[in-house]
């Protein structure tokens, strides 16, 4: 691009929104079928709107395996532009809007922490690989999944991490689960595993903060990672709530605490948050432990069938990461492209990808 279109580019930051959708529309009909904009739920809607497909970590990566578009642009985070290149064709281009989108929860786990975890667990248990099944969440970079590839592991999702915990255990005895302990422990607990069997590893701490009883004796080693924003909600908003509408229904992801997931009604992915409350009888009353975005696109989506969708916490906190693309930079992107000049393209190596890709289809056999 020439220099004085860079400059013009970098004046023009301050477009307003109306030119911004305006730029954002009149690319998309250019490139055609070129082009794919997957968009998480968690996205502003700004950018949510011209998705091509919607959805949580599952279903979008279900889409970018099957897309045949030359330019997959995912208005998510990092992690999952980088399954979107892992999932799709080596010409396709995986492209994320701003580079600065990640996600705390994930960064809470790295590469070099979990082989120096692997490596104590070697330690105690005397071969970790025939006595653990390595399993990350989707919400982690692409060197884990790989890592969860080469030591027979796999990755799960909030939607189908039931299917891969059952599967997990059916390969070995014991479960390593990272980045997100509350994930685990919700689906652990629901499938039967009491609390007693499951630990906490403490990523500082030498040998997790654990004794070699705890480890021999635990089915589920829990990363101590979590979200931030889900750790808002709290028992006492749920208490509030319910003395206000004791009709009223709570539905909280399985990434809030163990406490919060007790007292809900329900426990789901954004899809199943999506699913149950389209679902549900009309004139009805729902506390939402999840991101605000989702929760606001919910009550506009349903209130004209007088259900009325509240978000948890009594405080707004946006998770900084997820919200990070507006629509200047999707128009930006798309403009770049049109003009034949990728941006901001996500690569994982060729021995990395293949690494994961092996988790990632063993968490497509065993997903519903």
């Amino acid at each position: 691009m020439a220099v004085d279109a860079i400059s013009f580019r970098a004046i023009s930051q301050f477009d307003n929104e109306e030119s911004c959708q305006t730029r954002i529309r009149e690319a998309k009909d250019k490139l055609g079928d070129k082009l794919l904009i997957l968009g998480h739920h968690y996205q502003r809607d700004e950018v949510f709107q011209h998705a091509d497909c919607i959805g949580d970590s599952l279903k979008l990566s279900r889409m970018a395996a099957k897309s045949n578009a030359d330019y997959i642009v995912f208005c998510g985070v990092h992690f999952m532009a980088e399954v979107a290149d892992i999932l799709s064709r080596p010409e396709q281009i995986s492209i994320l809007p701003d580079l600065a989108a990640g996600c705390s929860m994930a960064d809470m786990a790295n590469l070099a922490k979990v082989e120096k975890a692997w490596r104590e667990l070697n330690k105690v248990l005397g071969d970790a690989d025939a006595f653990i099944t390595p399993m990350t969440y989707i919400n982690s970079a692409a060197d884990l999944k790989a890592f969860c590839g080469r030591h027979g592991g796999i990755v799960c999702t909030s939607t189908n991490a039931k299917n891969v915990v059952e599967w997990g255990f059916a390969q070995r005895e014991k479960i390593l689960f990272f980045p997100d302990q509350h994930l685990g422990r919700n689906t652990a607990y629901k499938m039967g595993i009491s609390l007693d069997e499951m630990v906490v590893w403490d990523f500082d701490e030498p040998m997790g903060g654990l004794t070699e009883a705890q480890i021999k004796n635990a089915k589920m080693i829990l990363w101590k990672g979590f979200c931030s924003v889900h750790q808002m909600f709290k028992p006492e908003h749920i208490d509030s709530f319910l003395e206000k509408y004791p009709d009223g229904k709570v539905i909280s992801h399985p990434e809030a605490s163990f406490e919060v997931c007790q007292k809900s009604d329900y426990v789901g992915s954004t899809e199943y948050i999506i699913n149950t409350i389209r679902d549900a009888e009309p004139n009805t009353h729902w506390l939402v432990g999840t991101e605000l975005n989702l929760v606001n696109r919910l009550a506009e989506q349903f209130k004209h069938q007088g259900k009325i969708i509240e978000f948890m916490a009594p405080t707004v906190s946006m998770c900084s990461t997820m919200f990070r693309i507006n629509a200047y930079q999707l128009a930006n992107i798309l403009d770049d492209l049109v003009e034949g000049n990728v941006k901001n393209q996500i690569k994982v190596s060729k021995n990395e990808a293949e690494q994961a890709l092996i988790a990632l289809n063993r968490m497509f056999e065993v997903s519903p």
